[in-house]
């Protein structure tokens, strides 16, 4: 049997946020649960093309709060705000009439985010690209960009192939099973003539210098002893 987490639920607590944040029980629980779910796919479907990285969901009481971390927030507000108001209307209408705003977060390096990546190489791969060039660009393009690591991986019928298999590049450093390393994890679809080819990417971005840990001051491993250190050893 497979071993497999999802990489941002793994991470939650330690260096990961939910994505919905509300409380409810019971029935409540469950409407509010579809909800969120009608809502993203209403913003997933409207936004394709406005780079969305990340929707982010916060309730309190009778109001709805949606924020949306976008590399194109142009596209998303549209001319005089009229994207925004469109949004707001059809989502307060899936919400049962609750107070919804809408805020907008600019990404600063797409070429940095998981999801911006694997949806790059996806329209890529619609386009009739050859994978392998897709996957080495976006590879070579986060590496210049100050990324630790990144790891790309494709799975279909890559090339109109009859067997569907799996590929992946891997450059740097991408250790998933070190919770404090900053792991990004995206993942798309690429609806292809020859059918769905799935893409997921990994990105391990700089570590930040306040988040090490270990035992010696500072963070770090600890300061290994000199062999000059040791009393002299004595004759038998």
């Amino acid at each position: 049997m497979g071993q497999k987490v999802n990489p941002v639920g793994f991470r939650l607590v330690v260096n990961r946020d939910w994505r919905s944040k509300w409380f409810a029980e019971g029935d409540d629980y469950r409407d509010k649960l579809h909800e969120d779910l009608r809502v993203r796919r209403y913003l997933e479907g409207r936004l394709q093309f406005a780079a969305l990285s990340k929707i982010v969901i916060e309730r309190a009481w009778n109001s709805v709060r949606v924020t949306l971390h976008t590399s194109r927030p142009g596209l998303v507000i549209g001319r005089k705000g009229a994207e925004i108001e469109k949004m707001t209307n059809d989502i307060s209408k899936v919400c049962g009439g609750a107070q919804v705003k809408i805020d907008i977060v600019e990404v600063r390096k797409p070429e940095l985010d998981a999801q911006l990546v694997a949806e790059q190489v996806a329209v890529q791969l619609e386009r009739r690209i050859s994978f392998r060039r897709a996957m080495k660009r976006a590879v070579q393009t986060a590496m210049d960009f100050g990324a630790e690591g990144i790891r790309i991986r494709c799975a279909g019928r890559l090339g109109g192939a009859d067997i569907a298999r799996a590929e992946w590049y891997r450059e740097g450093k991408v250790p998933l099973q070190t919770l404090r390393v900053p792991i990004d994890y995206g993942f798309t679809e690429a609806r292809t003539v020859y059918g769905i080819i799935g893409v997921k990417c990994w990105i391990n971005r700089k570590e930040d210098k306040d988040d090490k840990g270990g035992g010696a001051p500072g963070g770090g491993r600890p300061p290994r002893r000199d062999n000059r250190d040791r009393p002299p050893r004595r004759d038998s």
